[in-house]
């Protein structure tokens, strides 16, 4: 297990040199994004309308940051922990049309987004979940936030990240998974216990 710090925009070739299990720090320009997110995403892009953010190369993290509103207008990252990915799974193949490399959140995607990762050379990455502080440290600040009308957690939110991690590679281009792994552990086990 390798353990790397890649810039972002992300390059193909080094996200395929990636393996499940390596550990990956990032840095430059992360964009947060939830359900209402790339929904909002889908909308403009169905509408003609331009988006806000070049995805090409970049890492999404499925997140809520929480800030604070500074007197001048902008904001301050207090925390912010990994939400959830399972539910962006309709999106996948918005998301690697858009050029996204790298999506970040928790608990993994499903079947359709690996076989996507494997066909055009993306990754998961597992951030840990409860350490919402750890991560918020490597984020230098917050360089801008598009559909805040949306509320705090799903807006659009770009943060400048110095090095963001620890994250671990959960699924890779290579067609594996860890999660898939763990299911069918978890099957094969429920079968030796209950029949």
């Amino acid at each position: 297990m390798a353990e790397k710090l890649l810039s972002i925009p992300l390059k193909e070739e080094e996200i395929r040199d990636l393996h499940v299990g390596d550990v990956v720090y990032l840095k430059g320009p992360i964009f947060t994004s939830r359900d209402m997110g790339h929904f909002t995403i889908k909308q403009n892009l169905e509408e003609g309308k331009e988006l806000p953010v070049n995805f090409e190369g970049s890492a999404v993290f499925h997140a809520g940051p929480v800030v604070k509103k500074k007197d001048d207008g902008t904001y301050d990252l207090v925390v912010i922990g990994p939400t959830t990915s399972i539910r962006m799974e309709p999106y996948y193949k918005m998301m690697a049309d858009l050029g996204v490399r790298a999506i970040i959140g928790k608990g993994g995607l499903a079947e359709g987004s690996l076989k996507q990762f494997k066909e055009t050379g993306q990754v998961y990455l597992q951030a840990a979940p409860g350490c919402a502080v750890v991560l918020a440290d490597g984020i230098a600040d917050i360089e801008n936030v598009f559909w805040l009308d949306l509320g705090v957690p799903e807006a659009l939110w770009v943060l400048n990240a110095t090095k963001f991690g620890p994250l671990v590679v959960g699924m890779d281009s290579h067609g594996l998974s860890v999660y898939q792994e763990l299911k069918e552990k978890a099957e094969k086990r429920n079968k030796e216990l209950y029949g």
